[in-house]
């Protein structure tokens, strides 16, 4: 380093959505990718569940993220979205309902979770390419939270795509939010 430079460290955090429908695995891979642990008993998220991961990503940059474990509510779910950085697992109207302030989609990464489960489909691959290329995924990983197989990989794919995003945002940003919600008639429903 040049005499009289200053290091400066900066300090990211980022909002996570998991998202997707009840029994896909949401739970089980925060709490692999958090705390390094399966529970192999059932127990049903109920509401929104949060978990906070803490990663020294360079000698520069340490990342916070903010990891939404969202229930299966679709019908609720939107208001969770606000200030939305990132989402795994689900992507299927998100982004009607939050855009980043560049009004580019919330980067999300499709997981094809309990892979442990099943026998290796020589297909999958290029069906799931497809698929992501059509619904606007960055990408996909086969996860296993029960082996641990792809959760660091997936969680380190989506955190470079959103520094990525978020450096770019912040040297265009002056301190607005980070995204934008879609505007919508407010509807009532009642039984």
């Amino acid at each position: 380093m040049a005499e009289g430079s200053v290091s400066v460290c900066t300090e990211c955090l980022f909002k996570v959505l998991v998202i997707g429908e009840r029994g896909v695995g949401k739970t089980s891979f925060i709490t692999r990718y958090v705390n390094m642990r399966f529970k192999e008993e059932y127990k049903a998220s109920i509401g929104v569940d949060f978990a906070l991961k803490t990663i020294e990503w360079d000698n520069k940059t340490v990342v916070r993220l903010q990891l939404w474990d969202i229930a299966g509510l679709r019908n609720m779910s939107r208001v969770y979205y606000k200030e939305a950085m990132g989402a795994f697992v689900w992507k299927h109207d998100l982004d009607s309902k939050v855009r980043l302030v560049s009004g580019s989609p919330v980067p999300a990464v499709l997981l094809a979770n309990k892979c442990d489960q099943t026998e290796g489909n020589k297909e999958l691959s290029a069906l799931m390419d497809n698929y992501c290329k059509e619904k606007g995924f960055l990408g996909w990983f086969e996860t296993s939270a029960k082996d641990n197989l792809n959760v660091d990989e997936a969680g380190a794919f989506l955190m470079e795509n959103m520094l990525r995003i978020d450096r770019g945002l912040s040297s265009r940003d002056n301190g607005n939010d980070r995204i934008n919600m879609s505007q919508s008639k407010a509807t009532f429903k009642c039984c």
